[in-house]
């Protein structure tokens, strides 16, 4: 079984490769892979695309969702070059794949220039006190459209 998470695992650090060379973003890949086949995968394209978003795991996630005609990735399995941001860390836990693989890992991005620890770091901190100021504003308004979605029998619940 090992082989078929290596070919996997050198698939994603091809993309990585691949996207890196086409000047798209970061040397970032992923891969998605259901019933022993690929069936989405992703390069970086923060850069190309003007995107933040633009993930390896990001657009391999919202590939797959699209083939598959479902927000969730049951019974996949992501392949990753690098240990998933937190970002993408957020994004997989709501796609809920049965498996992540990764290569490469936070500090190995962090010397080249990709650490993520600030974000980790921000998670941590009170709301009022984070580098990017937030202000709540308008609650009052707003929760009814939750009591509305929550009090609602027609809508798809995730």
């Amino acid at each position: 079984m090992n082989g078929k998470h290596n070919f996997f695992m050198r698939r994603a650090i091809e993309l990585a490769g691949q996207g890196m060379n086409l000047h798209a973003g970061g040397p970032f890949g992923a891969v998605i892979v259901k019933d022993g086949e690929i069936i989405a995968e992703g390069f970086n394209q923060v850069t190309s695309t003007n995107d933040p978003t633009a993930h390896a795991e990001v657009i391999a996630i919202r590939e797959a969702c699209k083939k598959l005609g479902s927000f969730q990735l049951d019974d996949c399995v992501i392949y990753t070059s690098c240990e998933p941001c937190p970002m993408c860390l957020g994004a997989i836990y709501w796609a809920r794949p049965q498996k992540v693989f990764f290569a490469c890992n936070r500090e190995d991005a962090a010397q080249i220039d990709f650490d993520d620890r600030f974000i980790y770091n921000e998670l941590a901190v009170d709301m009022k006190n984070r580098r990017i100021e937030f202000v709540e504003l308008l609650r009052e308004e707003a929760i009814p459209v939750f009591q509305e979605w929550k009090n609602r029998d027609d809508v798809k619940k995730y």
